[in-house]
């Protein structure tokens, strides 16, 4: 588990492939995105720059359900995001939050603690997905 609960994953593709990657990866999965935010394109909206920067909330309520159930606060975490963004030197990273950091803010123990490490190993594949060759 990270000290802030983010998880980066270093890119061995550009950004718009690594997007499209973890979209097809989500997708294969039958993962729903439930939304998509382009950040680059709001900053650009407003006369401002940024390098490429995507978030990707999605999730499944079958995983996500228990979780609330165990703790409702949970809530504020679900569903997962993914950032898939460029930074200044043009490496392209795929940031998560950390399902075992989510359970600890929150508490989670017992029963809830394997669909918490289901949900790590999911997000680990999905990452790894994207981002390796």
């Amino acid at each position: 588990m990270s000290d802030n609960g983010l998880v980066t994953l270093q890119s061995t593709h550009d950004f718009v492939t690594t997007l499209a990657r973890i979209e097809a990866a989500l997708e294969a999965g039958r993962i729903t995105v439930f939304a998509r935010v382009d950040h680059a394109a709001g900053a650009s909206g407003v006369g401002l720059s940024l390098r490429p920067t995507t978030l990707l909330l999605f999730g499944n309520p079958v995983a996500g359900t228990p979780l609330m159930q165990a703790a409702q606060t949970v809530g504020i975490d679900l569903p997962l995001k993914v950032l898939v963004w460029q930074d200044a030197d043009g490496t392209v990273n795929l940031t998560y939050n950390d399902p075992e950091w989510i359970a600890a803010r929150h508490a989670l123990g017992g029963d809830a603690q394997k669909s918490v490490a289901a949900l790590a190993t999911v997000s680990q594949s999905l990452a790894r997905q994207a981002t390796e060759s």
